[in-house]
């Protein structure tokens, strides 16, 4: 175990993903991860987090400096020009079926 900033990538997947692990990074470090993540994987990269437009800072149970909300999905493509969006969508807590975190995922791939 470590962290996602500090591992060094030995091998690549085929698919590299998070789900509520960007929104918890510090913003300095994000560029660590967004690397982290790209780098060790071989086509496919996925992010599922709270998404907003401009960066916001939100108090994490009663934390401050603990929650993040942005587009890191519009980061890691403008920071990563291999990588092209195929596919997005939106979890919804209401949902009947399948309730969820407010959430908004993004399937990225690897072109070329």
């Amino acid at each position: 175990m470590g962290s996602l900033t500090d591992r060094a990538v030995d091998r690549t997947h085929d698919l590299t993903f998070t789900k509520g692990v960007l929104i918890h990074v510090a913003p300095e470090r994000l560029p660590d991860a967004y690397r982290a993540l790209t780098e060790a994987s071989s086509r496919w990269v996925m992010v599922c987090e709270y998404y907003n437009p401009s960066p916001e800072e939100v108090s994490y149970r009663g934390i401050d400096h603990a929650l993040f909300k942005r587009d890191f999905a519009g980061e890691i493509l403008d920071s990563t020009p291999v990588l092209r969006l195929v596919y997005y969508g939106f979890t919804y807590h209401r949902d009947p079926v399948h309730p969820l975190d407010d959430s908004t995922w993004f399937l990225m791939e690897r072109s070329g």
